[in-house]
């Protein structure tokens, strides 16, 4: 059994993930994202002690993070773009203060990594060498299967398509880069556009409420998606020219609107993918949802812990 955080910037999420991927006890905080540094971090010790509540806790032999990044591994750190108070925060010293790790190694990847290699493990990506995983919600992450293994880089954050440039003149990202793909395709960007375009919409709408419209035939809802799904086609084709993946799994809320993404995103990518190979590529929804970072999470955690050499070469397909 392994412990799995997925720390982001609207909830902190904890469950224990068992060798299978399955999900046994699950505990879930909001994210005081505003708050000093402290107040976070005691929102996390209250899902780590959310879990350590179980009777399943004995058999905890690890405890694996996915963080909003960017992470630097070297020195177990985040500097997540939507959670001010945390920059060069030590995360995993702090996280393994926690009375009921001890003795527990602790492990921190991005949560878009994370997602990668649930996806790769248990998900969409199964029996593929290279792929890339996105995950499209509040920010837009990514990770990379690069010959049948998680490709970390670095410093942990190989991978970031939501931080490639795809709008030379486009508008200030908060990571202080310019035309960021993340400003075109995320959910707060789709919502952001939508109302550009003119849609009337109650105060609350968020990029459900855009996906609904679209559905509905609401042409600046459509157009927002159609803009959005443009950028995603140009940032995953380009990653595919330079690395040749074959496929590229797309999760998080963003993924959630069906065909009203999925529609015009393979569109675009059959335009923009225009070299002979990639033919192939093409872009799939996720399998796992929302629990895909968690899953990760546990994955790479266990690949730090003593496990039965038939599960080892399963994780490394």
């Amino acid at each position: 059994m392994i412990a799995a955080l997925d720390i982001g910037g609207t909830k902190i999420a904890g469950a224990l993930v068992d060798r299978d991927g399955v999900l046994v006890h699950r505990a879930r905080r909001t994210t005081p994202a505003r708050e000093p540094a402290d107040a976070l971090l005691a929102s996390v010790y209250e899902v780590v002690s959310a879990l350590a509540d179980s009777p399943l806790w004995g058999r905890v032999q690890a405890l694996g993070i996915g963080s909003a990044g960017p992470i630097d591994l070297a020195h177990g750190t985040v500097s997540p773009v939507n959670i001010p108070a945390w920059r060069d925060f030590p995360l995993i010293e702090s996280v393994g203060r926690h009375p009921a790790l001890a003795h527990r190694q602790v492990t921190l990847t991005g949560d878009a990594v994370a997602m990668a290699a649930a996806e790769h493990r248990h998900g969409a990506a199964r029996g593929h060498r290279n792929a890339l995983c996105l995950v499209v919600s509040t920010g837009v992450g990514a990770g990379l299967v690069l010959n049948g293994s998680v490709h970390h880089g670095l410093t942990g954050n190989a991978g970031h398509l939501g931080h490639i440039s795809v709008d030379f003149d486009g508008e200030p990202c908060p990571c202080g880069a310019r035309g960021c793909l993340e400003t075109i395709a995320s959910g707060t960007a789709i919502t952001r556009q939508a109302l550009a375009l003119g849609r009337q919409a109650p105060p609350a709408v968020d990029a459900a409420g855009v996906a609904a419209a679209a559905r509905a035939g609401d042409t600046a809802a459509l157009a927002a998606f159609d803009r959005a799904a443009r950028a995603l086609a140009a940032g995953i084709a380009a990653t595919a020219a330079m690395i040749e993946i074959d496929i590229a799994v797309v999760g998080g809320g963003v993924a959630q609107s069906g065909e009203v993404l999925f529609e015009p995103l393979a569109r675009h990518l059959r335009r923009y993918a225009a070299m002979p190979f990639l033919r192939e590529l093409r872009a799939v929804p996720a399998e796992l949802g929302p629990d895909a970072g968690l899953v990760g999470a546990a994955v790479l955690a266990s690949a730090g812990v003593p496990a039965p050499a038939a599960v080892l070469a399963e994780g490394n397909r």
